[in-house]
């Protein structure tokens, strides 16, 4: 899966200020990744507030990237949750021609054994046409997928290709990179561990941050692929700050508040989740000041 190597980001979806799906703010966002030099873009990911869109909402989301996008990007599409009998259905029903994988989140809330969380994917990839990915997200899901669970998927189970990995854990992350079958790809879920993972062998990045700072992002972990770790840290280092600010009230609010400081797209969340509060707008925006004086 060469199309998964490198740079991708789980894209937003931007809302107009009564909080129906904003179309010509997606284009723009979708314009101004291709335009930054990434390698994919993941559509209905959990940072597209997919779980607050209604069916419809989330055929227009993909059909305004499918359009925007037009060809020039591979394109992965976030299929996951916590019913497996209701995934298998989607995966044999949904088209997915436009795509060349699916990202599927480890179930959320019910708080599987390992052996459910196996049978679970298992099941998703003997229904799904296309390549899955993994994505384990402890801090969100309630369970961590061991790496022992991750390599039994990755060796047992041949239309299973990738792991968004986003537990934070380096120990965990080496052990899944160091034991993997070699045409497995372990991709960081995680802003501020993406260069560490590509560092120690991994594949890349499914970002956040790098659909606002698309060139910074693809520039650090293009440098990180080819060996040069000097130069990617100093990217890194410069970063660091707004990887760790885009999160500091939640996700999608930080990374929507850069997006309103480029003039991108608005801020606008839709409940349960709340827009960042001023102070961070602040915070935010101050960085984004310094980065272009920078020239990071």
């Amino acid at each position: 899966m060469e199309q998964l190597l490198g740079a991708g980001v789980a894209l937003v979806t931007p809302f107009k200020d009564d909080l129906s799906v904003d179309v010509a703010a997606l284009e723009r966002i979708v314009e101004h990744c291709v335009q930054g030099g990434l390698d994919y873009l993941v559509v209905l990911g959990t940072t597209a507030e997919s779980a607050t869109l209604s069916k419809i909402e989330k055929q227009l989301v993909v059909d305004v990237v499918v359009r925007a996008n037009a060809g020039r990007l591979p394109l992965v599409l976030g299929i996951g949750g916590n019913n497996t009998m209701a995934l298998v259905d989607e995966l044999k029903t949904t088209d997915l021609s436009e795509f060349e994988a699916v990202l599927s989140v480890s179930p959320y809330y019910n708080k599987p054994t390992q052996e459910g969380i196996f049978r679970h994917f298992k099941a998703l990839a003997e229904a799904s046409p296309k390549p899955i990915i993994l994505y384990n997200v402890p801090s969100r899901t309630g369970s961590n997928m061991l790496a022992e669970t991750t390599l039994r998927l990755a060796k047992e189970v041949p239309n299973i290709v990738a792991i968004k990995e986003a537990c934070g854990d380096m120990v965990q992350i080496d052990k899944i990179i160091k034991n993997k079958p070699e045409h497995f790809m372990v991709i960081s879920g995680d802003d501020i561990t993406a260069l560490p993972t590509v560092l120690a062998g991994g594949a890349g990045v499914i970002s956040v941050l790098g659909q606002g700072l698309p060139s910074q992002i693809s520039k650090m972990i293009h440098l990180g692929l080819e060996g040069d770790s000097e130069d990617a840290y100093k990217i890194h280092h410069g970063l660091s700050p707004i990887m760790n600010l885009i999160f500091e009230e939640g996700n999608p609010a930080g990374i929507k508040s850069v997006f309103e400081n480029l003039g991108l797209a608005g801020s606008s969340v839709r409940l349960p989740l709340v827009e960042a509060s001023v102070p961070l707008k602040n915070k935010i925006g101050s960085f984004l000041k310094s980065l272009d004086t920078a020239h990071v």
